[in-house]
Formats: structure tokens, C-alpha cells, sequence
């Protein structure tokens, strides 16, 4: 079955080069200037689209970081509703670059990743074509870094001209906030449109 309409023009909101240039410049104390790029890929069946998700700061854009899947699929329960499940990589140092060189994701296969349990939210659409993504009551977003349990609260609001992105990092034994979002969104806007991809890789699916 084919990606619905909900979820491609999802998918086409959260495709491409993001920046949040303006919000670093007014709140530099509070927001890291990032550059995020999330790019198609060719995974899983085809009433989902799978984006590889990467960032960095811009002003160390040879260090990139955070690199991870999201599928866009609908839930279980209604084609209408829309899900994210995000994945990690076994090795990120695999395809850490490729956001900005999308020629290493042609490669990638199921093998190299993983499921994240927990790492999950639920897509509905709000007023004026705008996503918003929330965790489960329930869900729990942890994974190991070097060792110990990290713990990572998600969710954004997509539209057309604004990408706003909730991600923190959390303390899992005092639940405070350590990194991210911690005084709201970050606030990006797409500098780099790669819908040409994203149809690419429906087609390959």
C-alpha cells in the first residue's frame, strides 16, 4: 500500500537542510546555531518513509552528531493516524557525514540499525496543515552512550515554513533536564528543499 496523503506531506515538511540561524543570533546563551539535515532513505515497505536524521553545530560542521532513523508510518489502529519510530545505528561512525553527503546512505542496510523501544510518538494534525508529534504517556525513550542509560523526551510541530523540535536530553535518575530544548523549541527554518530525493525514494521503495 502506498504512503497516504498525511504522511507524504509529512515526510516533505520534514525533508530537507534546517537552520536556526535567527533564534542562535537573538538567544545564543540558550540555542546552539545548528545545522539538521534529514534526508531519505530506502528502508522498509512501502506505506513508510524513513528519514536519516543528523546535526551539527555550525560552528564545528565537521563533527556531526545525533545520527538516527525515523520511520514515518501510519498506526496501527487508523490509516489516517500518523506514528514515528525512531532507530539507532550499531556503529554511528558508519554514516556520520552523510547528511551532508547523501551518497553514503545508498548503502545502508537493516542490518546496521536498530530499534529504539520507547522511542516513539503519535502524529496529529492540528490547524493550518501543522504536525504535531508527541510521546505516549508511557513511552520511555532511553538508549546506552559510552556506558550509561541516557534518556531523550521527543517531539516537534512541522509545517510548511517552521520546523520547531522539542528533543532534550534528560537525567533519568532526577529526571532534569540536561541538554536541548530546556527553555522551548528549538526554531528551524528549511534552507535546502529535498523533495527531488524524497520522490526518488518513494519510487525505490
Amino acid at each position: 500500500m502506498p504512503p497516504s496523503p498525511n504522511l507524504l506531506t509529512l515526510a516533505s515538511y520534514l525533508t530537507g537542510e534546517f537552520e536556526n540561524s535567527k533564534q542562535a543570533a537573538a538567544e545564543p546563551v540558550w540555542y546552539v546555531h545548528l545545522r539538521l539535515w534529514q534526508r531519505p532513505v530506502a528502508l522498509f515497505g512501502e506505506d513508510s518513509i524513513t528519514l536519516f536524521a543528523e546535526q551539527a553545530s555550525v560552528m564545528n560542521l565537521q563533527n556531526p552528531y545525533r545520527q538516527r532513523l525515523m520511520r514515518l508510518q501510519p498506526a496501527s489502529e487508523s490509516l489516517q493516524a500518523l506514528q514515528i519510530q525512531y532507530y539507532e545505528f550499531k556503529d554511528p561512525t558508519s554514516v556520520k557525514g552523510a547528511g551532508s553527503n547523501p551518497d553514503v546512505l545508498k548503502s545502508i542496510a537493516l542490518e546496521q540499525i536498530r530499534v529504539l523501544p520507547g522511542c516513539i510518538l503519535n502524529v496529529r494534525l492540528g490547524e493550518g496543515d501543522r504536525f504535531i508529534a508527541k510521546p505516549p504517556e508511557e513511552a520511555r525513550c532511553c538508549f546506552s552512550y559510552q556506558g550509561e542509560v541516557r534518556q531523550v523526551i521527543l517531539g516537534f510541530e512541522a509545517s510548511a515554513n517552521q520546523y520547531l523540535t522539542y528533543d532534550k536530553g534528560i537525567d533519568p535518575k532526577s529526571n532534569k533536564a540536561l541538554w536541548g530544548a530546556m527553555m522551548g523549541p528549538y526554531q528551524y527554518t528549511k534552507t535546502q528543499d529535498y523533495s527531488d530525493e524524497l520522490s526518488k525514494k518513494i519510487n525505490e521503495t
